[in-house]
């Protein structure tokens, strides 16, 4: 049966890494015979200059047919001056909404061969593996009432809202404790309970889903002390579950950790494992078009999608296990350089995944 992948490569960098980790999913694909299909669209600045919008129908309707999205990066300062309502941003926004994407994963693995390039001591961070779960179709983004309106004394106001159901909560805390369980079997949920209702409510909700994963050490802690704990003793934490907008500062955070954001790929799931996968980094409008780029959270965000959304583990640990590899031959492109390493651009970087793909699996 065929399995139909939606690629939206979007803007900035997004084209480049997005080609790399085609080249690597399509190899694989031959080589198992995984019944991939690829269907191509426009999101983002690049949707918005060919319709008018961010998020054109066609594209919208490709990915509710699709069985997986892989999407690159959107935005940049080309779109800024636009309206709210149709900067690019909102393209990726709408998918997530449309498709009901509620769960995003968002792993920070320290490779053993990019210790060097964290910023923080080896030791603090050596053997980093941790998985952040952001809830992220809720909370703050999407909250109403929102917008800046103007006070009878003619002063402006901004209003966004904090908002989140029973029921939104429970469906992130099932999802966080069942990912800890194929893990290590300790989940630390974060928020703001001290000051913030609707994270109260949080923490309830979550401590009432625990009860039934009673395997699952189940923790808390107030989100401004686990930004500081991410970077004091990072490796404390096996998973966390949080908001949307606390995940997304934090696991930018722990991105940092890993040595370049440009290691780091991310799963978006709904209630039935259909998923997009995306790079965690922007669009890094700034070395576009330069071939620099890193492909490696592209390509890893591949293996997720063949893990989450197609249950092919061998598959997806194969890619991985080329990534390992290809960092093994000391190819590094700019963001993960150091003495001593060879500097390459995309398209190398991608090409080291490939080769070490296809030496494994030579006779």
């Amino acid at each position: 049966m065929s399995k139909r992948i939606a690629v939206l490569a979007g803007d900035g960098i997004g084209p480049e890494i997005v080609s790399e980790a085609i080249k690597v999913l399509s190899y694989l694909n031959k080589d198992m015979q995984l019944g991939l299909t690829f269907d191509h669209a426009l999101i983002g600045g690049a949707a918005y200059d060919a319709f008018g919008t961010p998020l054109p129908q066609q594209t919208l309707n490709l990915c509710k047919h699709a069985d997986a999205v892989l999407l690159g990066a959107v935005g940049g300062p080309k779109w800024e001056p636009l309206a709210h309502a149709v900067r690019p941003e909102r393209g990726l926004l709408g998918v997530r909404s449309e498709l009901g994407l509620f769960s995003n994963l968002r792993p920070a693995v320290l490779y053993p061969q990019l210790v060097d390039a964290s910023t923080l001591k080896p030791e603090v961070v050596s053997g980093l593996d941790l998985m952040i779960v952001r809830e992220l179709t809720g909370g703050i983004y999407f909250g109403q009432p929102r917008g800046v309106s103007k006070l009878e004394n003619g002063e402006k106001v901004g209003v966004n809202t904090k908002i989140y159901s029973e029921s939104e909560i429970r469906r992130i805390a099932h999802s966080a404790f069942k990912i800890a369980r194929q893990r290590r079997k300790k989940l630390c949920s974060v928020d703001k309970a001290n000051v913030l209702e609707c994270t109260e409510l949080w923490r309830q909700i979550v401590t009432e889903v625990g009860k039934d994963y009673p395997d699952v050490q189940l923790s808390h802690m107030y989100v401004d002390n686990a930004a500081m704990q991410l970077v004091r003793a990072p490796k404390q934490f096996d998973v966390i579950v949080t908001t949307n907008m606390f995940g997304d500062i934090l696991s930018d955070i722990a991105a940092m950790l890993t040595g370049s954001i440009g290691m780091l790929p991310s799963a978006s799931l709904d209630a039935n494992n259909k998923g997009m996968y995306e790079p965690i980094h922007g669009s890094a409008p700034d070395i576009a078009g330069q071939g620099v780029a890193n492909p490696l959270a592209t390509i890893l965000s591949t293996a997720m999608m063949l893990r989450y959304t197609f249950q092919n583990e061998e598959a997806a640990n194969r890619i991985e296990q080329a990534v390992n590899a290809a960092l093994d031959s000391n190819v590094r492109t700019a963001d993960i350089y150091s003495e001593g390493m060879t500097k390459v651009g995309t398209s190398e970087m991608g090409a080291a995944v490939l080769n070490a793909l296809k030496a494994e699996s030579a006779p």
